[in-house]
């Protein structure tokens, strides 16, 4: 039996699942592999997606009742988040963020994917260029 693939998930991804004028055929595909296979995120995940869905919310994108389910489907998906240690964080992720010109929040899923010699699946442009860069493949 062959082990589950692996991928580091970006916000970015999950992001869209909540909005219909957000979904895309790529977005569509990773949520596929999510229920398939086994997506990592790194430890601040939650809180990125936690905090968009509450901008939604401010913003009148969605309902707090929607939120709530939205959110209550993502812990239903089989995703790990991966502790990372602060001298990670402030070691590593700081000198990626700085070397390819990342928010520290970003330059920890490049990080996880490096050191899991994972895949990426985000939407963001300059996270794509920094792991092609650094030899991580981005989620086709």
């Amino acid at each position: 039996m062959e082990p589950e693939p692996v991928f580091v998930l970006d916000a970015s991804i999950a992001v869209a699942w909540a909005f219909e004028d957000e979904t895309t055929p790529y977005t569509e595909a990773v949520l596929d592999s999510v229920t398939q296979g086994r997506a990592v995120v790194p430890s601040v995940w939650p809180l990125e997606v936690g905090n968009a869905v509450v901008v939604a919310e401010r913003r009148g994108r969605m309902s707090e009742a929607d939120g709530v389910r939205f959110l209550s489907l993502l812990t239903q998906l089989p995703i790990a988040v991966e502790a990372e240690p602060v001298e990670r964080v402030l070691g590593e992720g700081v000198r990626l963020a700085r070397a390819h010109g990342l928010s520290t929040y970003d330059a920890s899923y490049l990080d996880l994917a490096m050191r899991l010699g994972a895949q990426l699946a985000t939407r963001d442009t300059g996270l794509r260029r920094a792991a092609s860069r650094c030899g991580v493949k981005v989620f086709r």
